[in-house]
This record gives C-alpha cells, structure tokens and sequence, in this order.
C-alpha cells in the first residue's frame, strides 16, 4: 500500500495535477491508514516516506510530519466507510472552479457523468484545520469528488485507482467546461441521457 501512495503521488506530480508542495493521498487498511507525509518533494515519493497512522490518528510509524491535512482524511473516513482511498491535489483548472462562482457542470461527457456523478462544493475553511476536515466530510456524505472553495480538489474512491481516476476526469472536465464556456458551445447532456447514466452507475455498485 505504501508503494501504490508513493507512486500515485509521483504520477499526480508527473500529470501537474499537483505542485512540489501540495497535495496529499492516503489508504485505508483494517484500522490503519497510510499517508503521505509534509515537507517531502511530491514528485519523488519514496515508500519509507509513508506514515501509518491508526484512525484515530495514533502515529504508529513515521519518519516525517504527517501531513497537515490528515484530519481531513480521517473525517472523510469516519463518515465513509464505504471509502478505502483518498487523493487530494491542487488541479489547475478545477482548482480555478474551486475559486469561482462558476459552477463545474460533469454532465457535458458521458465518462464525467459516470465517474464524477454530482459534484459537491466544501465552504472555504483554513487549510488543515479540524473545521475544514468536518466540512469537507459532511460534504463527502453526498459525493465522490469535492470542490474545496479558495483551494482544491479531494478525490474518494473504493481503492487508489479509482480515488485518481477521479481527481484525473475532474481536471479534464474542467478543461471542457473552459472551452465550451470559451467558445459558447456547451451542450450538456439531456435528464433523460443522465438518468441513464446514473441507472448504469448505480446497476455496477
């Protein structure tokens, strides 16, 4: 598990998804979760760089400061048991939705329908505090993938390839929506075409 958190790090980095600095991702394992750690180069995340924690954030091993935001990932996975991996980062594009008023519609492509569903939105609170952590996990009861306002993106996924593929169809479809809303093309799908969608997703749970 260590091994897949340094190397999904590495590729956040890779796909500047994320910068040097930013982002976190953690997995979940019986009682205990692997982390990232703070102030480690995101784009060379070695695998004895990862902490172990328990979930009540008991340090069971590391070498590092854990990572600010490990409150946060604690209280997405105290209010989602169903969640066994976490990917947060700092996207450009959807982190520039994030910091905007501007809504981020998934429903332009079928694929950001299926893997995003609706897109929930967290209130600004200050970075690594236990307020932003019980705000974005309030949020997380209604979603896979949060806009974290003034901030970034937070992925949740059963295991680490679905929490990336996640943040990764984020960040495209809001790419999409920059260009629609550029060139005054959109043409979202039709409720019926979404139902559908929805009727799939839920038929695969």
């Amino acid at each position: 598990m260590k091994k897949d958190i340094a190397y999904y790090m590495r590729r956040l980095y890779r796909q500047k998804l994320t910068t040097t600095s930013g982002g976190n991702i953690s997995t979940k394992k019986g009682n205990s979760i692997f982390i990232t750690p703070s102030g480690i180069d995101k784009g060379e995340m070695q695998i004895e760089q990862i902490a172990e924690i328990n979930q009540e954030g008991d340090i069971i091993k590391s070498p590092y400061q854990l990572s600010t935001e490990t409150p946060m990932h604690l209280s997405i996975y105290k209010s989602r048991p169903d969640v066994c991996a976490i990917v947060h980062a700092h996207p450009p594009y959807a982190t520039a939705f994030a910091s905007s008023s501007k809504k981020l519609d998934s429903n332009l492509t079928s694929e950001g329908r299926l893997i995003l569903g609706e897109i929930a939105f967290a209130k600004y609170a200050l970075m690594g505090t236990q307020e932003l952590a019980n705000i974005v996990a309030k949020s997380s009861e209604h979603s896979n993938v949060i806009l974290m306002e003034n901030h970034g993106i937070i992925a949740l996924g059963r295991n680490l390839l679905e929490a990336f593929d996640r943040l990764e169809v984020i960040e495209f479809t809001a790419k999409m929506n920059y260009i629609t809303a550029t060139l005054n093309i959109g043409k979202p799908l039709k409720q019926e075409q979404i139902n559908e969608i929805d009727k799939m997703n839920s038929s695969s749970k």
